[in-house]
């Protein structure tokens, strides 16, 4: 790293990056290619090596993020959005502390949510530079989304599945060679990410191409459960091949120019909403994420969780430290600002949970009514469908990672509920990044979380994740079955054992 001025030029395998001095602590370096644009020829092909360049490369401003359509409503409104146009979207940013210390610094690498359908690493909440003022080398990444990333067309397509996850192979692949030019130390490797990218994290845990490129990882409301079988995204990936009029071939997708191919993707979401059949959609029925990882039987060879349960050491997960949690009224972001959550009637409520798997879903009700004694149904199932999405994929993860040569886990739960929506939001999705980077400065999530929110709890969460980057110990005991110790996050932190036991135990032997 070479100090000009205001200017700071560091040198990669494919040529010099030029940053500036981050706002926040640190230097940033932003839009750098770890791959070349997967457009052109390129288009639904594996990540390729980005072409090398001459001079310094200006690294000041963002790339271009990956196509995506906009968020539905009225997501639309509250949740950031970065576009970026251009064609050079497999791009990654970099906050690194200003000074050098010999043997590295701690990396973080950030994989955006967005249900695989939207997101990019450039929100304005993702900033890295608190990381970089407290030691840590922090990197965001941008990863194709939707039918570009994820689409499947059966196991006689000669294309790879998965390009999404590739991408994200890719990403650290490139951090792995040219990290230690910013400082950081690629054995110190930490991956954390948030709703799709903690599913990423999950699902790359099980596959053996990912072994070797992160020590530790953080996933934040998202863990290993959510993967689609192959027989499910083969029906998705033909459906829409009909809907577009076109074969069902990589060819025949490559060739639909983007503004016809989004705003087909996006009326998917809405089409297995209004008829969740099984039959029809398969997994997607009750996830609604109709694109998302494949267990393809090639970089995915068996779904994610079994695979950890089993005990293999072929993917990634030998000897990676965990820290996993959810947020305690996850399921909210969904219902609380569309004012469905006051909808609901108590028949869906039923058949939700039985859906989910209660198969005596009266008892399942009167067990979460227990807590919530003047809930509505429509607070109910919030309740129900944020343990079947987050918290009970987290415990079984956790679950699933004891015996030999694994390493540790930790589990967390954040449960500060903002007072915005009448304090009915509770602590939704997403409600926890503001704190994990330390940006609540950043008022493009106001709207959700209210103008001021509590600046000690984002004091005592980054500390957390910091001093887990470091040294595998956010600060707490390690999850076991016994004690099965939590954090809980809010105004007050507090270590709870067995928090919420009757309502976990429901779940128990489901799927």
């Amino acid at each position: 790293m070479t100090q000009h001025g205001e200017r700071t030029v560091v040198r990669t395998a494919r040529g010099a990056v030029r940053g500036v001095p981050a706002e926040g602590g640190g230097v940033a370096f932003k839009g750098i290619p770890y791959a070349a644009p997967p457009f052109g020829a390129n288009r639904f092909r594996p990540p390729q090596p980005p072409a090398p360049w001459q001079g310094e490369r200006d690294a000041t401003g963002y790339g271009p993020t990956a196509p995506k359509p906009p968020y539905p409503a009225p997501l639309d409104s509250l949740l950031p959005e970065v576009d970026i146009p251009g064609e050079d979207c497999l791009n990654l940013n970099i906050w690194a502390p200003a000074d050098r210390e010999p043997g590295g610094r701690p990396v973080m690498v950030w994989l955006h949510g967005g249900g695989f359908t939207n997101g990019s690493g450039s929100v304005p909440g993702y900033d890295g530079s608190r990381f970089a003022r407290d030691g840590v080398v922090c990197v965001t990444v941008n990863y194709r989304l939707g039918v570009e990333g994820f689409l499947y067309l059966g196991a006689d397509d000669p294309a790879p599945a998965n390009l999404g996850l590739l991408d994200q192979i890719a990403a650290l692949e490139w951090v792995r060679d040219n990290i230690a030019d910013f400082g950081g130390d690629p054995g110190q490797v930490t991956l954390f990410g948030q709703s799709a990218g903690a599913m990423s994290i999950g699902t790359l845990l099980a596959v053996p191409r990912a072994q070797g490129l992160f020590r530790r990882a953080i996933l934040q409301s998202g863990a290993a459960q959510h993967t689609l079988s192959p027989g499910t995204a083969e029906l998705v990936g033909r459906h829409l091949a009909r809907r577009l009029g076109i074969p069902a071939t990589r060819e025949a997708f490559a060739a639909v120019p983007l503004d016809r191919l989004l705003p087909v993707q996006r009326g998917l979401r809405g089409e297995i909403s209004a008829d969740p059949e099984p039959e029809r959609w398969g997994e997607a029925a009750l996830n609604l994420m109709p694109l998302e990882p494949v267990v393809d039987g090639d970089l995915l060879p068996a779904p994610p969780l079994e695979a950890l349960a089993a005990g293999g050491t072929d993917g990634a997960a030998a000897g990676v430290d965990l820290l996993i949690g959810s947020n305690s009224d996850e399921f909210r972001l969904y219902l609380t600002p569309s004012g469905l959550l006051d909808l609901v009637p108590e028949e869906l409520a039923r058949r939700t949970a039985a859906g989910y798997g209660l198969d005596d879903p009266d008892r399942a009700l009167a067990v979460y009514r227990e807590r919530r004694p003047d809930a509505s149904p429509g607070e109910l199932l919030a309740a129900v469908a944020t343990d079947w999405f987050f918290r009970i994929p987290a415990i079984r993860l956790a679950e699933s990672r004891w015996g030999e040569g694994r390493g540790t886990v930790h589990l967390y739960e954040f449960g500060w509920q903002p007072p915005t929506f009448d304090g009915r939001l509770g602590a939704c999705h997403v409600s926890e990044l503001g704190f994990v980077f330390d940006n609540l400065q950043d008022k493009s999530m106001a709207e959700l979380l209210g103008t001021d929110p509590p600046q000690r709890l984002a004091d005592t969460m980054h500390a957390a994740w910091v001093a887990f980057a470091a040294t595998g110990d956010p600060g707490w005991p390690v999850y076991d079955r016994d004690r099965r110790a939590t954090m809980h996050f809010d105004l007050e932190p507090e270590l709870r054992y067995d928090p919420r036991p009757r309502e976990r135990e429901l779940w128990e032997g489901r799927r």
